[in-house]
């Protein structure tokens, strides 16, 4: 925080003043009443003074815990004319903060806030600003984020700084106004981005080296627009060299630029690092498996990873186990371990089947256990006590991957004459009591 308090101590004024100020000191005051007391104190006032009678500390945070014994050991010099350069007048703030209030919907306490940041003589720079945003589909709830998070867009110049990247995101692009709000308002840096020597390089490498379609720009400026603020040199074109070095073809580069943009926020030589793992567990730089496996390491910390294959080897999983499974479905490393936990204690303990089979099929990890798990092994299960179905012969890809349309034709609409219930079972419309079980635990019982 600046100082906020300047005074003659020759003056009657500056004594009452100091006096005050000790008082308050003496209460271990937060920093906001200081500032609040300054222009209480001072507005519309000219002091003519050689000397600065007070500094607030500089972290907004700190305590103003000073004894009133040392007062005056925090007298320091200033000059007047730099001190008044840093200071917004009483009437400046005043008005930024009902402007904010009024114009942008921000409330009184972050008004107060921003105003520390930004300062409007008058409103018509910010009007102009706010009635170029509505044009381009801004509502109060994306104005008000705006001005909370970047109150600095609304002192730019409306034509010749922000309608030309209105323009360059709107029309060469094709983003629609309502997603450019929502995208804007999340991420206001890019409104301050050189259109000439960030976005629009930013853009053509995308669409001619990484060959992105403006749809798959414009995914990316939804997902993670902060990219755009990258070193486009430094950051992104070393990641991409070295995967087309290594073979990974262009079709999956564009992929895991599109779907996994955070990739390109890792350190050049962690990312490096990285990819030399892939490569040594086995995955092959030419299939598409390497970019998904590739984005799972960046994303989750090494610890984090070896944590959900301790669980994992807890279910009976082999080191080959949790290797086959990574490299076919990443995401698995991805879940939580409270997921692994209940997907596989239904799998292995209620449906009996082992854990290396689910291995060869990581994906059914990712199910809903609620919606798609137990709706169908409880249709199987079904089956097996009518003697319809043998337990051995059922497999876990055969009951879990197929498409919805495949279970119903083989499981359902097959034995309907016989179970008529079981579409409604499949569906999830009838309760296990309607079955004659009183619980999910008694049908299992009886089936294992």
């Amino acid at each position: 925080m600046q100082s906020l308090v300047c005074v003659n101590s020759g003056s009657f004024m500056c004594n009452l003043i100091y006096s005050i100020f000790a008082s308050i000191l003496s209460l271990q005051c937060p920093p906001i009443l200081f500032s609040l007391l300054y222009n209480t104190l001072f507005a519309g006032e000219k002091m003519f003074c050689n000397r600065v009678a007070l500094i607030l500390p500089t972290n907004a945070n700190a305590s103003c815990d000073l004894p009133k014994t040392n007062l005056r050991s925090h007298i320091v010099t200033l000059s007047m004319k730099s001190f008044a350069s840093k200071s917004l007048t009483a009437d400046e703030q005043s008005f930024t903060v009902s402007y904010l209030i009024s114009s942008c919907g921000l409330s009184p306490e972050t008004s107060l806030c921003v105003s520390q940041h930004v300062n409007f003589r008058s409103a018509d720079q910010p009007d102009s600003v706010l009635a170029l945003l509505k044009n381009y589909g801004f509502t109060d709830t994306h104005i008000s984020k705006l001005a909370k998070i970047r109150p600095s867009v609304l002192l730019s110049d409306p034509n010749n700084t922000l309608l030309p990247k209105l323009e360059f995101f709107h029309s060469i692009l094709g983003i629609p106004t309502s997603d450019l709000a929502n995208i804007l308002s999340s991420n206001p840096a890019l409104l301050g981005s050189s259109l000439k020597n960030k976005l629009i390089p930013f853009y053509y490498y995308l669409k001619n080296v990484i060959l992105l379609d403006d749809k798959q720009v414009t995914r990316i400026l939804k997902t993670s627009s902060r990219i755009f603020g990258l070193n486009l040199e430094k950051n992104i074109v070393p990641k991409i060299a070295a995967l087309r070095k290594l073979g990974v073809p262009a079709s999956n580069i564009s992929l895991l630029v599109t779907l996994h943009p955070h990739v390109l926020f890792q350190n050049n030589d962690q990312f490096d690092k990285t990819v030399k793992e892939v490569l040594e567990i086995g995955v092959n730089p030419l299939r598409s498996t390497f970019v998904y496996v590739l984005q799972m390491m960046i994303r989750t910390s090494k610890s984090n990873r070896e944590r959900k294959m301790e669980v994992y080897r807890q279910w009976g999983w082999s080191e080959s186990d949790i290797q086959i499974a990574f490299k076919k479905h990443p995401l698995c490393l991805g879940l939580s371990e409270k997921k692994i936990t209940s997907v596989m204690d239904f799998l292995v303990n209620k449906m009996g089947w082992k854990p290396t089979a689910i291995a060869r099929v990581p994906t059914v990890l990712l199910y809903s256990l609620e919606k798609r798990i137990i709706p169908r092994c409880l249709v199987i299960k079904i089956l097996i006590l009518k003697g319809l179905l043998i337990e051995k012969d059922v497999r876990v890809s055969t009951v879990l991957t197929t498409t919805d349309e495949y279970f119903l034709n083989k499981y359902v609409t097959k034995y309907e004459e016989v179970v008529p219930q079981l579409l409604d079972v499949f569906n999830g419309n009838v309760g296990l009591a309607e079955l004659g079980y009183e619980s999910e635990e008694q049908l299992m019982s009886n089936l294992l």
